[in-house]
């Protein structure tokens, strides 16, 4: 261990040396009660993770400070039952899922001076840039022009608590629908603002809603202005809350879709594309792009049938273990609002699992939100480390130079430690204790001097050693094994600021080694390497040489045991009744409200579609419908109906219906809304005193779809419909779960309307029910 590295271009040296052989280090033990100096076990959580302060925390946002703790923010929603609306809203947490509320982020005297009188603040985005936190936030509405103009704000903050400070103009300012006039101003969702730091420098807002689609901008490297041209990334009509993480060489676009706000009736979910580029285009697992009329999207986070309705409006952390999560919010559907019905939504957050199988991200392996105890977290560190105070206790003993306790007094940082040669040229830490198999190191590096090296060794057999050249400026990974040596450089973008913290995370697994570095630790590195590697066994050492290394928020886990099986997707059995449309129809039919022109002829069902719609307020329209079978069934159709694509054609569709009553049914049909093609899965319910309505969005329409409803019962005897659509019959994409009470008598069948201009005729090829295989 005395050997001195190779000397790279700078003085720095963090080494990070594992000698073979040694023995497995035991787990440190969950401490009694959590706190920032102690390592601690993954806890155990169920959801929703915020209840402990309030009754509603609404499109969450999250960021681990450099004080060790994490940061929850929240739309400007009130808090609890009855309680007032606050200027978006903070939590801290040490594990993720145990909340405080510390506050609000501004109050009524620090607001932008830009902002309209009454407007709003929403879906706030916080990242590290530099020495500061950026927040971007919604604002409802601007105070110069007529009109709910939304437009996006920015403030900085010295700590992630705060004190935030609002800039003078919005980083992107409201913008005019087309078709806008003085006389009948109209604009666009500029709304959800959510930022990127890529590897080649830039910093990129992505922004937008259901009017106009999202857009991403690039902006200038303090992050405040924008100073590039929008480019389009998704349509319009059907997704908001963007969120993008890099991950492997591509980046994925994630998108709330559907109506976040419908009560019980809410169909909000959270879908993806991928691009190699940033700016797009974006396309899903099928190859369909996110940015055209009949707008793609593969399914990462939707509804099960469980008690939580509506998930959506996310982002994404990963936990010390390297396991990603996604935090979000939903709505309890047996209590959906905060005040009367109607009012306000009840929207708590939520966390759980956030899986990557087969390139793809997906939650809980596709099982949806969880409604029961989970395995939580590892946000603590073994080997006996205090992650946020690493000169602390015995984990490591110095054996050249000095290890010291010190302050951070320039940042957040807190208590940190300090690594220094003194008058040597090095200086070296060595750990008491051993690791052994796949671990993940993570820590926050800042280089006093800037133009230092920092790298990270693992040896055995063979090698991996990270570096972080302060003077080459790029992060630097060396694999070497018996006969060969492999070496992978990447660039630090110059905007990133090295007497700044930033963050290092390196994961040796046994398919390789992955080093990052970030600074807001989101997804968004800023530099990352990859090359073979192994597990590793042995010391833990941090070297120093001709100058001094920071360290903060150090810590070593085993590495989290990833998840790569999806849970299966439901399989249809043999049809048990057909009916082909090429006669009379089956005497067991109920033709409700019937008109003379929906005629069977050719080998279909030809429906011309009229101006009746049962969601309208006085809704009525013809039905098709039929008993069902016993058990649990799988309900399908084979539809045409051409809407084409990007003009208005509102509310043009046709498809199933499982129908209780005009008031309450489910009903799964192509559809338009706007310029938007989708599949709808529609519910609608009636109460003492209301009806509430929504949708869930699914896959993309062609002229010619095959729809599926499948029947289950849960545990507790309710009845939950699936939705499914495909292009081919073949392929399924499965999507939202509603459900009916146990008691409910439906019948299920066809139907189409929605408006008889421009004129159009569904065509139904056929009707069949089918076993659950």
């Amino acid at each position: 261990m005395s050997r001195r590295f190779p000397r790279l271009s700078g003085a720095l040296i963090g080494a990070l040396a594992l000698a073979a052989g040694l023995v497995t280090a035991p787990s440190a033990p969950a401490a009694a009660a959590p706190t920032a100096a102690a390592a601690t076990a993954a806890p155990t959580f169920t959801n929703p993770v915020t209840d402990s302060f309030s009754d509603s925390y609404a499109d969450p946002a999250v960021i681990r400070g450099h004080d060790g703790w994490f940061y929850l923010y929240a739309t400007s929603d009130p808090l609890v039952e009855g309680g007032p609306f606050g200027i978006m809203h903070i939590a801290r947490s040490l594990d993720l899922v145990e909340w405080e509320y510390l506050g609000t982020v501004f109050d009524e005297t620090q607001t932008p001076a830009w902002a309209a009188e009454g407007a709003l603040f929403w879906a706030p985005d916080v990242r590290r840039i530099g020495d500061r936190y950026v927040m971007y936030f919604t604002v409802t509405d601007t105070a110069d022009k007529p009109g709910g103009d939304p437009a996006i704000g920015v403030a900085t903050a010295p700590t992630p608590a705060g004190p935030w400070t609002a800039t003078d103009a919005p980083v992107v300012d409201s913008r005019p629908a087309p078709g806008s006039t003085p006389e009948d101003p109209r604009w666009l969702g500029t709304i959800d603002p959510a930022l990127l730091a890529t590897d080649d420098g830039r910093l990129l807002l992505y922004f937008g809603g259901f009017s106009g689609g999202i857009s991403v901008v690039e902006l200038a490297p303090d992050g405040l202005t924008a100073v590039g041209e929008e480019t389009h990334v998704a349509a319009a009509e059907r997704y908001e809350g963007s969120y993008v993480v890099e991950r492997d060489g591509w980046y994925y676009l994630m998108l709330s879709s559907a109506g976040c706000c419908a009560g019980p009736t809410t169909g909000y979910s959270v879908f993806v594309g991928r691009s190699e580029s940033p700016t797009g285009p974006f396309v899903d697992a099928a190859g369909v792009p996110l940015d055209t009329s009949r707008a793609g999207g593969t399914q990462v986070l939707v509804q099960n049938g469980n008690r939580w309705v509506g998930p959506g409006h996310h982002a994404v952390v990963t936990d010390l273990a390297g396991q990603d999560w996604m935090i979000y919010h939903a709505i309890d559907r047996n209590e959906p609002w905060l005040n009367e019905p109607g009012g306000i939504n009840r929207r708590p957050t939520l966390i759980d699992r956030l899986d990557w199988i087969d390139g793809w991200p997906v939650v809980n392996a596709g099982a949806g939100p969880s409604d029961g105890p989970q395995p939580g977290p590892v946000t603590g560190s073994d080997l006996g480390i205090h992650s946020t105070d690493p000169a602390h206790g015995k984990a490591f003993r110095a054996v050249v130079g000095r290890w010291r306790a010190a302050t951070d007094r320039t940042a957040d940082g807190g208590d940190i430690a300090r690594l220094d040669p003194g008058r040597s040229s090095r200086a070296l830490v060595v750990s008491t204790t051993p690791v052994r198999g796949e671990q993940r190191l993570e820590l926050d590096l800042r280089l006093p001097e800037g133009d230092t090296t920092a790298c990270v060794r693992a040896t055995g057999l063979g090698g991996v050693h990270v570096c972080v050249d302060g003077e080459a400026r790029e992060l630097v990974l060396s694999s070497w094994g018996i006969g060969s040596r492999e070496v992978v450089r990447a660039p630090i973008p110059e905007r990133v600021d090295l007497t700044s913290w930033v963050a290092l995370s390196i994961e040796w697994r046994r398919g390789g080694t992955l080093a990052q570095l970030s600074e807001s630790r989101l997804g968004d590195p800023v530099a990352s390497v990859r090359a073979a590697g192994r597990d590793v066994r042995g010391l833990l050492s941090i070297e120093a040489a001709d100058g001094a290394a920071e360290i903060d928020n150090l810590s070593v886990n085993d590495a989290a045991e990833l998840v790569t099986e999806r849970v299966p997707d439901p399989v249809a059995g043999e049809s048990t009744f057909v009916e082909e449309f090429d006669g009379a129809l089956d005497e067991d039919w109920r033709q409700e409200r019937w008109r003379d022109d929906i005629v069977v002829r050719d080998g279909a069902l030809h429906w011309p579609l009229g101006n009746d719609d049962l969601a309208a307020p006085e809704g009525a329209g013809p039905l098709l419908l039929r008993d069902v079978p016993a058990g649990d069934w799988i309900a399908q159709t084979q539809l045409t109906l051409d809407l084409g694509t990007d003009s208005i054609r509102n509310f043009q569709q046709a498809g199933l219906i499982v129908h209780v009553g005009d008031d309450d049914y489910l009903r799964l049909g192509s559809v338009a809304i706007g310029t938007l093609r989708t599949i709808e899965f529609l519910k609608e319910q009636s109460g003492e005193d209301r009806v509430d309505r929504g949708g869930h969005l699914g896959g993309p329409p062609a002229a010619t779809v095959w729809l599926r409803v499948l029947r289950t019962t849960s545990a507790t005897g309710e009845q939950l419909y699936r939705s499914a659509s495909s292009l081919d019959g073949e392929s399924w994409r499965w999507g939202a779960t509603w459900t009916l009470p146990a008691d409910a008598d439906p019948s299920v069948g066809l139907y189409a309307g929605g408006g008889a201009e421009p004129p159009i005729e569904a065509r139904f090829e056929d009707f069949r029910f089918l076993s659950v295989g």
